[in-house]
């Protein structure tokens, strides 16, 4: 706020306030002397009063505006405040405009964009989403591994509410870079951290492969040169040391007349896994130990009164150090040693040999013997750490002289965030692996079961109700079709599932399964079901959407039982809400979700009380094979399948927590947003008379050509068609299917035909059949998806019908093929 130093400047001057009192006096005698009458002079003296004072009134407010300019934020000193190199800082409103941004962000965004229209990939946008909604609610936020898109930057993200009234969002990017050994150690050389070493009698060089000096400490320059200031980069290492014929390592500008020096070798950045040419692009670590070091007392019989001074040292490179005494034994560990080899909670252990598995112990323990009772040396060997048996790492080994008593270093790289990044490459092509063997895996299972299904519905043409066989025949075929929707599933995962979308009220759904809910819910589950008004329609598969709602209500029932037993609670109750809702393209734009169109959609929230998901697992609750179950109680396909059914049928779906008043989840929330159908709606979804069905018999039969390389497949769908009243001509391949069109002896009225089969499969032998037949309609069988199918196959008078199929479904398929064209 503006300071006002003189605070009467907004009033006019004394003398001439004094004026306008005496003329004011002076016209109120004249008025009193002209009329002779009191109560008018009295008058006219207060209005005049009355004047003055709201004259002074106005010029007193005339100065509030410039207090008002106090109020009035300067983004330019905001801007100036948060300036730093290592983090994108940008500031939003409520409106989600970009309303300050420091130059890291413009710099690594590109220009000055909100946070959400920054050109991340999916995973990150919805990452970023979920971030800002917390922060929003809870004040603060975090996300972690955001991929910047067609780039391999990746960045950490912080999320802060802040401002007058809480109403703007700080948003934090922090990138994540992949540090080496060595980052940053050539500053911490020669800066103060290299004036504490060289105090405490030591020197340190880092050296290039090829031998040239790329820093050193200050103490080194000056012992080599004479010239503390001076820098050694570029001069190589080996011409800066002497040796004498007891190979004793001076300086060679000092000479035997200095004191000896203990060199020691600390290779950097070089796993056992890593190839020749990433090894040779890693420098080396020269440590150089003054023959005094430790005078006065040496290291007193084991080792100790050197070991501070080392500790010094060691605890502050970012290289993994430990030391060990001539017997094996652990002197000291850094932290990042501890780190390395995963033990910063358990602590160090005795010997070297108790941190690798026990094949390698042996070997580790002579191999420390040996470099503290052998010559100055140093190597490095792979072995394998207990707390990860299946990625060796590399250990590097050099023995220490000079210090009194012999000793052994150890270094290793913390190769954590490698490993990290391996095993999340490694899940990735694992889950891509396993969605194409299910793939394969349910399309030829699906062939078993057309046979399965298909013998069994001949079968039950030649059996009635009350026949022996009749029930064995239809157990038979159930177990068949429960099968066939097991299959369904191996396909929703993979998302190659043949989708049969109608359009379609998501009441009318929630109410087909509600009863069936109820009874899985049990009486300890109170289940209730609220519906939003006007609610649009949706163009979705009816029976894959009620095994969305079944899945999503099975899993809240199994957390609020689980829920109940961790609190030791018998006597327990729980909730499950099934709500609907109408979501416009305005709340959309709302919500700030980059993922999701501005549309409009309907809404299902399905909202239980079991204790919601656990933070860190909210970002993996969707991935296959996942479960937070206890093992042999799920799957981890549950929650995927669902995934897979929601975005094949073009919608969004998003797990929250449900915050309680204190603050902590009580219950977890899932939400499906479906696009409304924007089409011409059916006839009865309208309200007028549903038009008569038409009959799906076709009675005028037909010459059909059925291509099936599977013999059983072929075998029930030739029967099937027989029976139905066509002439059917069969072939085992593309090849043999074109050359009974091509022959010209039969003029078929429809082609059925497998997709996939040895040589030529379904949509090469079509091509070919068009061009001798342009007008000829084909139906395809297969176990894959329609739309997945249409997608790579762009032929036209196409159709298709999905295996498994009884019988009763070919005909009725060909039926209406049929009597398609001759409409």
């Amino acid at each position: 706020m503006l300071r006002e130093d003189n605070p009467v400047s907004q009033f006019p001057p004394v003398p001439l306030l004094l004026g306008i009192l005496v003329a004011c006096l002076v016209s109120v005698g004249l008025v009193w002397m002209v009329g002779q009458q009191s109560i008018v002079a009295l008058a006219y003296g207060g209005a005049l009063v009355a004047i003055l004072l709201t004259l002074l009134l106005m010029a007193r407010l005339r100065g509030a505006p410039v207090e008002e300019l106090a109020f009035q934020a300067d983004w330019s000193v905001t801007s100036a405040a948060m300036e730093n190199r290592r983090r994108g800082v940008a500031i939003i409103d409520r409106a989600n405009r970009l309303v300050c941004a420091n130059s890291t962000y413009v710099d690594w965004f590109d220009g000055e964009t909100a946070p959400y229209d920054l050109p991340f990939d999916e995973p990150s946008r919805e990452a970023i989403m979920d971030a800002a909604r917390d922060a929003w609610r809870d004040g603060k936020a975090k996300a972690d591994e955001l991929q910047l898109s067609g780039s391999e930057a990746q960045y950490r993200l912080h999320v802060d509410r802040s401002g007058r009234g809480e109403s703007y969002l700080v948003w934090r990017f922090a990138e994540i870079r992949e540090e080496r050994s060595y980052d940053g150690l050539a500053e911490r050389l020669s800066g103060r951290l290299g004036d504490v070493i060289s105090r405490a009698g030591l020197e340190l060089a880092l050296v290039a492969p090829d031998g040239i000096v790329l820093t050193t400490t200050p103490g080194l320059a000056e012992r080599a040169t004479g010239n503390r200031e001076k820098s050694l980069a570029g001069h190589e290492f080996v011409q800066l040391l002497r040796s004498d014929d007891r190979d004793r390592i001076f300086f060679a500008r000092e000479g035997q007349q200095g004191s000896p020096q203990t060199l020691v070798h600390v290779p950097l950045d070089t796993p056992a896994n890593a190839r020749l040419s990433d090894a040779d692009q890693a420098p080396s670590l020269m440590l150089l130990i003054d023959s005094t070091v430790g005078i006065g007392g040496g290291w007193e019989g084991s080792g100790k009164a050197a070991i501070p001074q080392l500790e010094a040292l060691l605890s502050a490179l970012p290289l993994g150090l430990a030391l060990t005494d001539r017997d094996g034994r652990f002197l000291f560990a850094n932290k990042a040693f501890l780190r390395a080899v995963e033990r910063k909670e358990q602590g160090l252990p005795q010997f070297p040999s108790d941190l690798v598995v026990q094949d390698d112990k042996a070997a580790m323990a002579d191999t420390v013997r040996r470099f503290a009772k052998g010559a100055t040396a140093s190597g490095d060997m792979a072995v394998r750490l207990s707390n990860d048996k299946e990625e060796p790492v590399s250990i590097g080994l050099a023995g220490i002289r000079g210090l009194g008593d012999a000793a052994v270093l150890l270094s290793i790289s913390d190769s954590s965030e490698e490993k990290r990044l391996r095993r999340q490459v490694a899940q990735a092509t694992k889950m891509q692996a396993v969605g194409q063997l299910a793939g394969g895996v349910a399309h030829d299972f699906n062939n078993v079961l057309t046979a399965i299904i298909g013998y069994c519905d001949l079968m039950l043409l030649r059996h009635t109700p009350g026949d022996s066989d009749y029930d064995d025949i239809q157990q038979i075929k159930a177990n068949s079709n429960r099968a066939a929707s097991l299959t369904r599933q191996l396909l929703a995962f993979s998302r190659q599932q043949t989708l049969r979308p109608v359009v379609l009220q998501l009441p009318d759904v929630v109410s087909e399964v509600s009863q069936l809910l109820k009874r899985l819910m049990g009486e300890k589950i109170e289940f209730s079901v609220r519906h939003d008004r006007e609610l649009g329609s949706v163009r979705a598969d009816p029976q894959q959407l009620e095994q969305v709602i079944i899945n999503l209500a099975v899993n809240a029932r199994d957390a609020m039982q689980a829920n109940a037993l961790e609190r030791g609670k018998q006597d327990w109750k729980g909730r499950l809400t099934l709500a609907t809702r109408r979501v416009s393209a305005r709340d959309v734009r709302k919500m700030g979700i980059d993922i999701m169109p501005a549309d409009d959609y309907t809404v299902l929230i399905v909202q239980d009380t079991g204790g919601g998901i656990p933070p860190e697992h909210l970002n993996k609750i969707f991935e296959p094979f996942f479960t937070t179950k206890e093992q042999g109680k799920g799957t981890g396909l549950g929650l995927s399948t669902v995934y897979g059914i929601v975005k094949q049928s073009n919608g969004f779906i998003f797990a929250d927590n449900v915050q309680g008043p204190d603050g902590t989840p009580i219950g977890a929330r899932f939400t499906m947003y479906l696009p409304v159908h924007k089409g011409e709606l059916p006839a009865s979804m309208r309200g007028e008379a549903a038009e008569e069905a038409k009959a799906t018999e076709w009675s005028a039969g037909g010459n059909l050509l059925l291509v099936e390389d599977e013999d059983m497949v072929r075998a029930v769908a030739e029967r099937a068609l027989a029976r139905a009243g066509y002439t059917v001509t069969t072939a085992t391949d593309g090849e043999e299917g074109l050359a009974e069109v091509a022959n010209g002896s039969t003029e078929f009225d429809l082609i059925v035909s497998d997709v996939v089969m040895p040589a030529m499969d379904g949509p090469a032998m079509a091509r070919a059949i068009r061009k001798v037949k342009p007008d000829i309609p084909i139906l395809f069988m297969s176990g894959y998806a329609e739309e997945q199918l249409r997608n790579e196959i762009d032929i036209d008078n196409m159709h298709f019908i999905p295996k498994p199929f009884s019988v009763q479904q070919i005909n009725a398929k060909v039926a209406e093929v049929l009597g398609e064209q001759r409409d």
